[in-house]
């Protein structure tokens, strides 16, 4: 009997029920991969320079809005090694990110016919996206 009283006596002891008005488990982080819709390399003269300038523009679009660089890679077809990388800046006003290189502060030559340029948008959590383009010569 005395080892019956104890296991008893927690029977009768005060309890506290807890209702969860969730709509289920606690979902993880979710991230969407940034998506470039349209990217465009471009090289022409510039009288005011008196040189050629590389123009590199991107349009990314990201949903949870948090792509923090977007790269333009410029490869050599012919041997396929990488001749020169620029980072875009995100310029708010038009929504796209650019960057412009007078031609002779880069490795590039302008009527060289065999690159081809690499866009790549990253977001904070690594995830990414590749577009690859020919560049056009104005």
């Amino acid at each position: 009997m005395r080892t019956l009283l104890p296991v008893l006596s927690l029977l009768v002891l005060p309890a506290c029920v807890v209702y969860d008005n969730d709509a289920g488990p606690a979902r993880g982080a979710s991230n969407a991969a940034p998506y470039i819709e349209w990217a465009d390399a471009v090289c022409g003269w510039d009288g005011g320079y008196r040189d050629f300038v590389w123009s590199f523009e991107a349009g990314v679009s990201d949903w949870d809005g948090d792509v923090v660089t977007v790269v333009a890679d410029v490869y050599d077809t012919w041997d396929g090694r990488w001749v020169d990388g620029f980072e875009l800046a995100w310029d708010p006003a038009v929504g796209t990110w650019y960057s412009d290189w007078i031609g002779g502060l880069t490795a590039l030559d302008c009527g060289y016919p065999d690159y081809v340029v690499d866009f790549t948008a990253i977001d904070s959590l690594n995830a990414q996206d590749v577009v690859t383009v020919y560049p056009a010569v104005l």
